[in-house]
């Protein structure tokens, strides 16, 4: 079986496009050390890793080495080894049985629909956080060089679920118009966005502690929240159709998505925590404080999503599991990046995910992991 690292490691306003975050985020200000446009300077020293630091870095950012952050380049070479494309796998089981009249419940298309709508732009909104708001205050080129990585995998993701939902013949406005249209994805978007719009302003930079903690957020709500949180109710919900050998090519498909995005909490955590290495006096108890409630909101926003994808269960689910999972995830979380548990005593009401995802073995970079990566084209179900 596949095994991949994951990590070890009241915002609700109106909904908007990206289209207006892109427009808002031009000219940009650059943070420290982030500026293209700087002049050459002929003579200059040669970098030292000691020049190197994840935020607020005045060192030439266009020499990648010498490495100072092994475990990014790490990421990154294994990423690259880890490459697959959606049309490699074979959708026709998945086509036949979708077409059978009996062939799969109402209740089983209603989560297939509800989870190609959400998946289908939660990637883009990722995408979009990556090359909008993270990218350029991310001063650190073995760290710049996983995002550019990241950010492709997450438009492959995009292609993935467009690849299903075409093969499905499913209708793509209903799909991928879904978060404007149904209440439960609608509020997970929605409590995404203002991450972005508040890093593409174009007045921001860091540099001062307030900021700072504003890239630190962002980062938490992406990579903790959104694809630590967010995407896991989806990911229990595809992943057990190709336990029971129906959709098997979908599931497939998000198994490969899991690998990728474990790998991208991964990644992210570790830059959360490696900033808080450098940079404790951000690490406040308010700040604190902030996060958990921000974790806590986003625990009640995927329960709800968990209900409405599946308001009578199927077969091995329903929506109070998802509950019991939600708040075991949310600890998981927290503890990685050094928060108390938010839901004590909560248990894992899926063990085969635990096992799917090794969280037994999971570490993060500052736990000393060891990493186990396989290749695309050798993934198959246990």
């Amino acid at each position: 079986m596949l095994r991949w690292d994951e990590p070890n490691t009241n915002l609700q306003p109106a909904l908007r496009g990206m289209d207006a975050v892109m427009a808002e985020s031009a000219p940009v200000a650059m943070s420290p050390g982030a500026a293209p446009e700087a002049a050459l300077e002929m003579g200059a020293s040669r970098i030292r890793v000691d020049d190197k630091m994840i935020i607020n870095c005045h060192a030439d950012l266009n020499q990648l080495v010498p490495f100072k952050y092994t475990w990014a380049w790490d990421k990154y070479l294994a990423a690259c080894n880890n490459h697959w494309m959606p049309q490699e796998i074979n959708m026709s089981a998945d086509i036949a049985l979708w077409k059978t009249p009996n062939g799969l419940t109402e209740d089983e298309r209603r989560i297939i629909k509800r989870n190609m709508g959400f998946f289908s732009t939660a990637d883009s909104l990722v995408a979009n956080n990556l090359v909008l708001a993270v990218y350029r205050h991310i001063t650190n080129p073995e760290c710049r060089q996983y995002l550019l990585r990241q950010a492709f995998e997450e438009a492959l993701h995009t292609h993935a679920y467009q690849y299903i939902v075409e093969s499905l013949g499913l209708d793509e406005a209903e799909v991928f118009n879904m978060y404007r249209e149904i209440p439960s994805v609608h509020d997970k978007a929605a409590f995404s966005l203002p991450f972005t719009q508040e890093l593409a302003d174009q007045n921001f930079k860091t540099g001062a502690a307030e900021a700072d903690q504003r890239l630190l957020r962002n980062l938490i709500g992406f990579y903790v929240i959104i694809e630590g949180i967010f995407f896991y109710v989806g990911f229990v919900q595809m992943l057990s159709f190709g336990r029971r050998n129906k959709m098997v090519g979908a599931s497939e498909q998000f198994q490969y998505i899991l690998r990728d995005e474990s790998m991208h909490m991964n990644f992210g955590i570790d830059v959360i925590n490696q900033i808080k290495l450098e940079n404790p006096h951000l690490w406040t108890p308010e700040f604190r404080e902030e996060i958990a409630a921000l974790i806590r909101t986003a625990v009640d926003l995927e329960y709800r999503y968990a209900v409405d994808t599946m308001p009578r269960g199927v077969l091995g689910l329903n929506a109070a599991m998802f509950s019991d999972y939600l708040h075991f995830i949310a600890n998981r979380r927290c503890a990685q990046i050094g928060l108390l548990a938010q839901y004590p005593g909560a248990a894992n009401p899926f063990p085969w995910m635990s096992e799917m995802l090794d969280l037994n073995k999971e570490k993060n970079f500052f736990e000393t992991r060891v990493i186990e990566y396989q290749t695309g084209g050798a993934l198959n179900w246990d």
